[in-house]
């Protein structure tokens, strides 16, 4: 294959390895009852412990307004509370109820058993390969975030 050809191959394997992990995305929420937004949500938070809107919308690359609705069906459904800040008012940071808790432990031990099962059938002298060229592929994407 020629080099011009190399974005399109990266391309269509990006594209290949996002339909097999929506797959399991969307096996795992079902089990949930909660949309993968949510989802990532409940995870973003159960990580953190405590976090405020803006940074939660940050950290997924969402406006302000979607998290926010996201944040609110998740405060409907009990899965998360708003906790305002004593020394600032204004400031609302977000945590998990105990609903929320199982939930996001649950998601955590099943997609940590599905990726070491994963991590498992490549070959381990390729293990830190993988790693690495992941880890380049994710600052390639983010540096052109940055220059959009």
């Amino acid at each position: 294959m020629n080099d011009i050809d190399k974005p399109k191959q990266l391309r269509e394997m990006i594209r290949t390895l996002e339909r097999k992990l929506g797959i399991l995305s969307e096996s795992e929420i079902v089990c949930c009852g909660i949309t993968m937004t949510q989802c990532h949500a409940l995870v973003e938070i159960g990580r953190a412990e405590n976090i405020s809107l803006n940074e939660l919308a940050q950290l997924l690359n969402l406006k302000n307004s979607t998290m926010s609705r996201t944040v609110n069906n998740l405060v409907a459904n009990e899965l998360v509370k708003r906790d305002i800040d004593p020394q600032d008012r204004r400031y609302v940071t977000i945590s998990l109820t105990e609903s929320g808790m199982k939930i996001f432990k649950g998601i955590e031990e099943g997609m940590n058993l599905y990726f070491k099962k994963i991590y498992n059938f490549i070959p381990e002298n390729k293990q830190g390969q993988i790693m690495e060229s992941i880890e380049m592929l994710v600052d390639a994407i983010s540096k052109n975030e940055c220059c959009k």
